[in-house]
């Protein structure tokens, strides 16, 4: 199966590490894992902040830069559901303002195969046992985009229970957000602050070593938030975990 990365901006900037564990983990199922080098912004954060039209050509380019695979897969929920949700009414806005079907036609083939990597393993793949060992008590957070966009449900946690010498602990107030929300951490910031706090504390109260989620921007907000806090624990992406193995283990 040929697969491409879609690495994403916050993740190609700050976090390559998780984008290396992905093929790591995908290349030990063995899946051919592709990284075409034009991708770019998906216009999450342009079409958030209300420039729409601004974000057209990017999707097209989207869509250009990886319609010839097979599948394409994220190691971010916030990313995969801007193409799922939001892509189809980009295209469906462009046409109901008489700006012809041609972006929504080349969207098309293009949304359906963009996948979470949560979902590319279970709903694709059919794996949930990926040969990964991490010997670490993990508490895990179910980020909005995941848990509500895409609706991710328990593949997450099936692929956590299944790791060599994992111990996961449930995280009190799971669903609740983490405060991040993209612009709404620079709007908002009180309040998101309070809300990165709450969360850190819940985590703290399980005892885990590790909070993992499967959303950078997460947890560099939950990250900041501990370090602010001085707490023992680190967040690390579910990718790097899943990645893990007793001959080539996560630092």
């Amino acid at each position: 199966m040929r697969v491409a990365l879609f690495l994403t901006c916050v993740n190609d900037t700050l976090y390559p590490d998780t984008g290396r564990a992905v093929v790591r983990l995908l290349n030990r199922l063995g899946v051919e894992v592709d990284f075409p080098m034009a991708q770019t912004c998906c216009g999450q954060a342009h079409y958030n902040t209300g420039y729409r039209h601004e974000t057209e050509p990017m999707a097209r380019h989207f869509a250009e830069v990886f319609r010839d695979y097979e599948a394409v897969v994220t190691p971010s929920g916030s990313c995969a559901a801007m193409v799922r949700e939001l892509y189809p009414r980009l295209g469906e806005r462009a046409r109901a303002e008489g700006r012809g079907q041609s972006l929504a036609a080349a969207l098309a083939p293009v949304v359906p195969k963009t996948y979470e990597l949560t979902e590319l393993l279970v709903d694709v793949l059919g794996v949930t046992e990926v040969g990964a060992y991490y010997p670490h008590r993990v508490t895990y957070h179910p980020t909005c985009h995941g848990l509500r966009g895409l609706g991710l449900g328990e593949r997450p946690r099936r692929l956590l229970q299944a790791v060599e010498g994992l111990e996961l602990v449930e995280l009190p107030g799971a669903e609740e957000c983490c405060g991040f929300g993209g612009t709404f951490a620079l709007k908002n910031a009180d309040v998101s602050a309070a809300m990165g706090t709450d969360k850190v504390r819940n985590a703290e109260s399980t005892g885990a070593d590790v909070l993992c989620a499967a959303d950078n921007s997460c947890l560099m907000h939950i990250g900041g938030t501990m370090t602010r806090l001085k707490t023992g624990m680190r967040p690390v992406h579910l990718a790097e975990i899943l990645a893990s193995t007793k001959e080539e283990p996560a630092p």
